[in-house]
């Protein structure tokens, strides 16, 4: 059972996994398979277009951007929190 605020609607997936006891690798698999989740679609953005400027700056600052595109995250709404808790079991490892 996940006990959550009434007042909370969005959950990062350190929340999701932390509340059920999945990991994340396990949690971004099953959010792709089963569709669940959003991604931060700013940050998706915010990573393309400071790419591609960084480009033209240099290749430290396109490592820079990379590892931030790369950290774009999916948020998950209540609905999802549930559905991940009833379809997934805690990890063992």
């Amino acid at each position: 059972m996940v006990t959550i605020r009434s007042s909370q609607k969005f959950f990062t997936e350190e929340e999701v996994s932390s509340l059920t006891g999945i990991c994340l690798e396990h949690l971004r698999a099953l959010a792709g398979i089963r569709h669940l989740g959003f991604f931060i679609e700013a940050a998706q953005l915010a990573g393309a277009s400071a790419i591609e400027a960084a480009q033209t700056a240099g290749s430290q600052a396109l490592e820079v951007a990379q590892f931030a595109g790369a950290r774009a995250q999916r948020l998950f709404t209540a609905s999802d929190l549930f559905i991940v808790t009833a379809l997934f079991t805690r990890c063992e490892h």
